[in-house]
């Protein structure tokens, strides 16, 4: 697909329309979080939640059903159940790099104490079950991060996960024991490599935060070597809302840094790695406005991308081979459509893959963050598909839009 643009011209692909991989009888979403990979190394299978939970926060009482989806028949299949799950991020389902055909881990609660199991997709076998849930997992598939998802349920509800499976820490704002967890996946022992404590002591905080005010990890993910890990440090304000600062660290919790000068204020909500040492974050650039910037980690050769087209806080993400970033778009408060686009990186010229209308029951405008539906895209590891969710036809449900790349001319 050639488009016209000002720079010339680029050779988008040809795009498919989307289609519903799931069944419109019960509500289905993505088992993970945006920028994590669903597909198997096959790209036979997705990993998909369901749920019969419409319009509440889920609760420990909610069970959801993790499974796959056959792209081919569309079936659902059936693996296990879970009570570690949100709207947001699923259960974390990730596809293990030891084993990318037959492996996932995702998060569950079990015992009174949140875990992350091991399960083999094909004889339904689990093989582990590791002591933390997992947060992110390193690209070979043989370590991972956890944070406190019980801290997290008070300070975001709608990425923390009900049930008190640990220790939310209330009464310390700092917690110098509670942090980023690094877990060995083969023995399941995990260590502290970053905490809230010496977060704290390296950044200071800002004015308007009281005493009482917590500060929390979130959103990490391990560049494409698993040498370095992003995680965003928040704490709450006085009245309401929080600060953020994005922040990358080596797995053995040195070299910690602020990705962004002026630490506080340019902020960070989303996220993902072109490589090893670089990345993109969704950030209030210069204070000014809240843009996609590219950069080198650990130095200050700041890019925004999109050409003016992208300025807007959304869900950004690369594809395998670095030539294109997939980004979506909150619904716009007038007829609350979702944008979903597609970005050449050469040039940054947008093409727009379609707009899809966010039904007026799954925000409420006093808690709209608790089942709100983003639409939350990934790309297959080929780099010819992709996956969201989407509620424009009346329901939670899972899509895929198919590529079809062309020779360049």
């Amino acid at each position: 697909m050639r488009k016209n643009y000002s720079g010339g011209v680029v050779n988008f692909p040809k795009v498919s329309k989307a289609e519903r991989l799931t069944d419109t009888k019960t509500e289905h979403l993505l088992a993970s979080y945006y920028g994590i990979n669903s597909f198997d190394i096959t790209q036979r299978y997705i990993t998909v939640l369901e749920t019969t939970v419409q319009e509440h926060l889920p609760t420990i009482k909610d069970v959801a059903t993790l499974g796959l989806v056959n792209l081919k028949t569309k079936k659902f299949i059936q693996l296990a159940k879970t009570r570690a799950w949100n709207f947001q991020q699923g259960c974390m389902a990730h596809w293990l790099g030891t084993a990318p055909d037959s492996k996932i881990i995702y998060n569950d609660f079990r015992d009174r104490k949140f875990v992350s199991i091991i399960l083999n997709v094909f004889t339904k076998k689990e093989e582990c079950v590791i002591s933390h849930p997992v947060s992110g997992v390193s690209p070979e598939g043989e370590k991972a991060v956890s944070i406190n998802f019980a801290r997290l349920r008070i300070t975001r509800p709608d990425y923390g996960y009900d049930g008190r499976g640990c220790n939310p820490r209330l009464d310390e704002p700092y917690p110098a024991d509670d942090g980023l967890f690094l877990i060995d996946l083969k023995t399941g022992k995990s260590k502290l490599i970053v905490s809230i404590a010496e977060v704290k002591k390296f950044l200071g905080i800002p004015s308007d935060v009281s005493a009482k005010s917590l500060m929390w990890f979130n959103h990490t993910l391990f560049n494409k070597d698993g040498t370095r890990i992003f995680f965003l440090a928040r704490i709450q304000k006085k009245d309401r809302g929080w600060h953020t600062v994005s922040m990358t660290v080596n797995p053995d919790g040195k070299e910690l840094r602020a990705c962004f000068p002026s630490y506080w204020n340019w902020s960070g909500s989303h996220y993902d790695w072109y490589s090893k040492d670089k990345l993109m974050i969704t950030a209030l650039y210069q204070e000014k406005k809240w843009c996609p910037v590219f950069f080198t980690d650990g130095k200050n050769d700041y890019q925004i991308l999109g050409n003016g087209l992208l300025d807007f806080d959304g869900h950004g993400t690369f594809s395998p081979d670095g030539k294109w970033m997939l980004i979506d778009r909150y619904p716009d408060s007038v007829f609350h459509m979702q944008n979903l686009m597609l970005m050449d990186m050469s040039t940054n010229a947008v093409l727009s893959l379609g707009r899809f209308y966010e039904p007026p029951r799954f925000f409420n405008p006093k808690i709209p963050e608790y089942w709100r539906c983003d639409l939350h895209p990934r790309w297959s590891p080929r780099g010819d598909m992709i996956v969201f969710n989407s509620v424009h036809e009346g329901s939670r449900q899972v899509y895929i839009i198919r590529f079809e790349f062309g020779e360049v001319k």
